[in-house]
C-alpha cells in the first residue's frame, strides 16, 4: 500500500502496479497498436503506389507517430489513464496527488514511452520501473503520473459510515453524471480515513470536497446540514442508484429495496445527535444521552459513525 498525500493532507492509500501486471497492460496495448499499424500501413500502401519513395516513406513515418503515439495519448486523455490493457488488467494512471490525469500527462507518457518502450524495446521502462520504489517509468516521472492498481480484494476494503436516517432519500432527485470519478474517489477516501485526519484538516477537506460536489450537482449544500453528513449522504445515495442500474441490467423489474434505517446508535454524524431520531422511532425506547450534553462523552456514537462528535 503506497500514502500519497495531496495539499490538503489527506492519506491516499492506493496500491502501485508492479512491473509483471504493467508489462502484461503495455504488451495488450501494443498488440491492438500494432494490428491497427499494420492494417492502415496496407491500406495506404496500396493507395499511394502511384507516388515516389519520398512520399511513402513520410506517410509511414506520419502513420507510426499517429498510431504508435498519438492513439495511447488519445486513449488515456478521454478515459482518464485507462487504456484497453490497463483495463483489462485492473490498472489505471493518477496524477502524483492521486487525481485524474489530463491531457498534459498524458502527452509526456506518450513521448517518452516512444522512447523507452518502442524505442529500446522495453528494456529503459522495465529497468526504470524495477528501480523505482513505486514501479515508475520514466514517462511518470517526467509526468508527475502514477500507475495504481484499481481492482482492490473486497475484505480490505473499508466501509464510510452510513448518514444519518434524516438525510435518507434527500438527494433522491440529484444529477450525479457530472461528478467525476476523481471526486468521488477523494470523498470516498475521506469519509473511510476522516478520523485519522487532525480536526482542523478533517473539516477544512469536508468544506472543500462539499463544495466542489455541489459545484458538480448544481445544487448547493442545504443549510444546516454538516458537510460531512452531506458527503455521506451523496454516496449513499450514489450506491442506492447502483444497485438499482443493477438489478435492472439483470432483468429485474421491481426496484433495489429501500436501504435499512440506521439503528439509534448510528445516528450522530457532524452536528446531529441520537436525540433527533423521528418520535416514533424514540417512542418507547429509554432515553439516552446526547453526545453533545453535558456529562456524555459521546464515545458510544463515535465508535458506531466513525464520526467525532464537535468540540
Amino acid at each position: 500500500m503506497d500514502e500519497l498525500v495531496t495539499g490538503d493532507a489527506v492519506v491516499l492509500g492506493l496500491r502501485p502496479a508492479r512491473l509483471p501486471s504493467r508489462a502484461l497492460a503495455i504488451a495488450i496495448d501494443l498488440a491492438v497498436l500494432m494490428t491497427v499499424f499494420v492494417v492502415l500501413s496496407l491500406g495506404l500502401a496500396v493507395a499511394s503506389v502511384t507516388l515516389d519513395e519520398a512520399a511513402t516513406a513520410a506517410i509511414t513515418v506520419a502513420t507510426f507517430l499517429l498510431v504508435l503515439v498519438g492513439g495511447p495519448v488519445a486513449v488515456e486523455t478521454l478515459s482518464h489513464g485507462r487504456s484497453l490493457g490497463k483495463l483489462a488488467c485492473g490498472l489505471r494512471v493518477v496524477r502524483d496527488d492521486g487525481g485524474p490525469i489530463r491531457f498534459r500527462h498524458a502527452l509526456v507518457r506518450g513521448a517518452m514511452g516512444a522512447v523507452e518502450i518502442l524505442g529500446t524495446f522495453g528494456v529503459v521502462g522495465s529497468i526504470a520501473s524495477l528501480v523505482s520504489a513505486r514501479g515508475r517509468r520514466l514517462g511518470d516521472v517526467f509526468a508527475g503520473t502514477l500507475v495504481v492498481r484499481e481492482r482492490v480484494p473486497a475484505g480490505r476494503a473499508a466501509a464510510a459510515p452510513p448518514p444519518p436516517p434524516w438525510l435518507l432519500g434527500r438527494f433522491a432527485q440529484l444529477d450525479l453524471s457530472g461528478v467525476p470519478d476523481g471526486l468521488w474517489l477523494a470523498i470516498r477516501q475521506y469519509l473511510t480515513r476522516m478520523n485519522q485526519l487532525d480536526t482542523v484538516v478533517r473539516g477544512a477537506m469536508a468544506e472543500r470536497l462539499s463544495t466542489d460536489l455541489a459545484a458538480r450537482t448544481g445544487v448547493p449544500v442545504p443549510q444546516g446540514v454538516p458537510s460531512a453528513a452531506y458527503l455521506a449522504a451523496v454516496v449513499h445515495e450514489r450506491q442506492v442508484r447502483d444497485v438499482r442500474r443493477v438489478a435492472a441490467a439483470a432483468g429485474h423489474g421491481s426496484p433495489a429495496p429501500a436501504p435499512r434505517p440506521v439503528p439509534a446508535r448510528q445516528e450522530f454524524i457532524g452536528e446531529r445527535t441520537v436525540n433527533d431520531r423521528p418520535a416514533e422511532v424514540r417512542q418507547g425506547a429509554p432515553d439516552r444521552p446526547s453526545a453533545t450534553a453535558p456529562g456524555g462523552d459521546g464515545a458510544e456514537v463515535r465508535a458506531a459513525t466513525g464520526f467525532a462528535p464537535p468540540a
